[in-house]
C-alpha cells in the first residue's frame, strides 16, 4: 500500500446531516428551487393564456346594451301564494303532436292552438289537423321564424272565426271550416313611422270591431325575446285595430316587454302585461276615465306572460319565469348589474342563458281588483313546464306552453 492510499483510508467521515423530513440540505434546497421554477412556469403560462383572452372578452361586442333596473323585494311565498304542487295534477294532451302551443282558443268545445312550427291548428277528439298558416319555408329553428311565421296570441271572433297575432307576419282572421286567411294588418306597415317587430298577443271586443294587441319591440324580433327581457328595452307599445276603419292607434308607448292582453268583462280597460316590470298595466278605453292607463297590480311573484279571463271575474296570468322568495332570483340580481348581463351574452348564446332558468311554473289567479287569490304551481316544471298561458273552458285550465311538445289540462278544485 502506498502512503498516498493509506491516508486516504484515514480521513475521517464526514457526519450527515438529515433534516426532519428526511432530505439532505442539498436535496432541499434543490427541491425549493425547482418549485418556485415550476410556479413562475406555470403563473407565466396562465398568464400569457388568460391575458389574451380577457382582452378578446373586453373587445367582443355584446348583443345588447343594457340599462340597470331597479324592483322591490319580490313578494314572500306565503299565504295565498305558497307553494304547492297542483299544476302536477294536469295530465299532458298531444303530447309530441305539438311544438310550442303558446295561446289556445275555444269555438264551443272545439279547440284551436299556434304552433313554434308556424301552424294554426284545430285540436278535435285526439286529432291535430292544420287550418292556416301564414308563412312558409322550413320550419325548424328559430332562425327560420321570420320567413315561416310564429302565431302568439289566438283569440275566437263572434263569427265562429280566429283571430291570430304573429309575430312576424301581423294580424289574421281565420275562418277554420272553410280554411279561408285574411290578413287584417301586416307588420311591414309602420305605425307611427314604426315597424311591427314583434307581435305578441290580442284580445277582442265581443262585436269583433276592435283589437287590442301588443308590439313587444320594435328593436328585437321574437326569436331574440330573451335579449329583449335582459335589454330591459322600452320601446313596446300597446295598440288598437279597427277591422271596420283599418286605422291603428297607439294608446301606450315605452312599454318593457308588453305581453299578454286581456279585456275587461265590461270593456271598459285592458290589461297589458309588461313583463320586464313583473307588473300589469291598465289602459281604459271607454267610460269617464277614457285614454286614462294606470297599473293593475305590480311587483308580481314573476314576469307575466299572457292573461285571460276566469270564470270568477278574474284574470289567470301565466308566469313566464318566477321570482322566487324566499329564494333566489336571478333576474332580478342581474337587473341592477347591466355589465354582467353584457358579459354573459358575450360569452353564451340565448339557449344556453334559457337553460340556466329554473324550470318552476306558477299561475296566478287575479280578482277583478288585481289581489291574488289563489295560485298554481309546479316547482320543479315537471308535469307543465313554461306555462305561458292559462286557458279556462268546461270547468279545466287549459295551459299553453312556447316551449313544450304538447298542452296541459287541470281540473279546477274549488276555492
Amino acid at each position: 500500500m502506498s502512503e498516498a492510499d493509506g491516508l486516504r483510508q484515514r480521513r475521517p467521515l464526514r457526519p450527515q446531516v438529515v433534516t426532519d423530513d428526511g432530505r439532505t440540505p442539498e436535496a432541499k434546497g434543490g427541491s425549493s428551487f425547482s418549485g418556485r421554477v415550476f410556479r413562475a412556469t406555470f403563473l407565466m403560462l396562465a398568464v400569457s393564456l388568460l391575458a389574451p383572452l380577457l382582452v378578446a372578452v373586453m373587445l367582443l361586442d355584446s348583443p345588447i346594451d343594457p340599462q340597470p333596473l331597479s324592483f322591490k323585494e319580490p313578494p314572500l311565498l306565503l299565504g295565498v301564494l305558497q307553494a304547492n304542487t297542483r299544476l302536477r295534477q294536469a295530465e299532458r294532451l298531444f303530447e309530441n303532436q305539438l311544438v310550442g302551443p303558446e295561446s289556445i282558443a275555444n269555438i264551443g268545445d272545439v279547440m284551436f292552438t299556434g304552433t313554434a312550427d308556424g301552424r294554426v291548428v284545430k285540436l278535435d277528439r285526439g286529432d291535430v289537423e292544420t287550418i292556416a298558416r301564414f308563412g312558409s319555408g322550413p320550419c325548424k329553428t328559430r332562425g327560420d321564424e321570420p320567413a315561416c311565421g310564429r302565431p302568439l296570441g289566438v283569440r275566437a271572433g263572434p263569427n265562429g272565426t280566429l283571430f291570430v297575432a304573429d309575430a312576424y307576419k301581423g294580424l289574421f282572421e281565420v275562418d277554420p271550416r272553410k280554411r279561408e286567411v285574411k290578413q287584417l294588418l301586416s307588420s311591414e306597415t309602420p305605425i307611427e313611422g314604426r315597424r311591427l317587430s314583434f307581435v305578441n298577443d290580442l284580445t277582442v271586443t265581443r262585436d269583433g270591431r276592435k283589437i287590442y294587441f301588443t308590439d313587444s319591440s320594435s328593436r328585437w324580433q321574437r326569436r331574440d325575446y330573451l335579449l329583449l327581457l335582459m335589454e330591459g328595452t322600452d320601446d313596446g307599445r300597446l295598440l288598437e285595430y279597427d277591422t271596420k276603419t283599418r286605422e291603428v292607434t297607439v294608446l301606450l308607448d315605452r312599454l318593457r316587454f308588453p305581453n299578454g292582453v286581456q279585456l275587461s268583462p265590461e270593456e271598459d280597460f285592458v290589461l297589458v302585461a309588461e313583463t320586464t316590470m313583473a307588473r300589469i298595466r291598465r289602459f281604459y278605453v271607454s267610460g269617464l276615465m277614457k285614454g286614462g292607463a294606470d297599473l293593475f297590480v305590480e311587483n308580481l311573484p314573476g314576469f307575466p306572460d299572457n292573461i285571460r279571463a276566469s270564470s270568477s271575474g278574474g284574470y289567470w296570468v301565466a308566469m313566464a319565469a318566477v321570482r322566487s322568495n324566499p329564494g333566489f332570483s336571478m333576474l332580478d340580481f342581474l337587473s341592477e348589474r347591466p355589465y354582467l348581463k353584457r358579459l354573459i351574452f358575450k360569452l353564451l348564446g340565448q339557449e344556453t342563458v334559457m337553460k340556466l332558468v329554473p324550470r318552476y311554473s306558477l299561475v296566478l289567479e287575479l280578482s277583478d281588483s288585481g289581489a291574488f287569490r289563489r295560485s298554481l304551481h309546479d316547482p320543479d316544471g315537471q308535469v307543465a313546464p313554461y306555462v305561458s298561458e292559462a286557458h279556462e273552458h268546461g270547468g279545466h285550465l287549459y295551459l299553453g306552453s312556447f316551449r313544450s311538445p304538447f298542452l296541459c289540462r287541470l281540473r279546477l278544485p274549488a276555492l
